[in-house]
């Protein structure tokens, strides 16, 4: 079953004749911090960003474990 988002709100659902404006969005993930259902697996979320512990020292992305990151430097406070 194909998921689907709203353009104009954003929800995403399994059923697109609960959206106003649905567009096909393939495949939807569950995010482990806030719980939303969203379509881009690198989804960032404010939960999330407070529990961020270190950085990329090439790109600069942050994240909460050294091992999403290619190049990992920590976050210092």
């Amino acid at each position: 079953m194909t998921a689907h988002e709203c353009k104009t709100c954003g929800k995403i659902t399994l059923d697109k004749g609960h959206l106003c404006d649905p567009t096909e969005v393939g495949q939807i993930y569950a995010c482990e911090h806030c719980g939303k259902q969203v379509s881009k697996e690198k989804h960032v979320c404010k939960p999330q960003v407070q529990e961020f512990k270190f950085f990329c020292n090439d790109c600069g992305r942050s994240a909460v474990s050294e091992k999403d990151v290619c190049n990992p430097a920590p976050i210092h406070d």
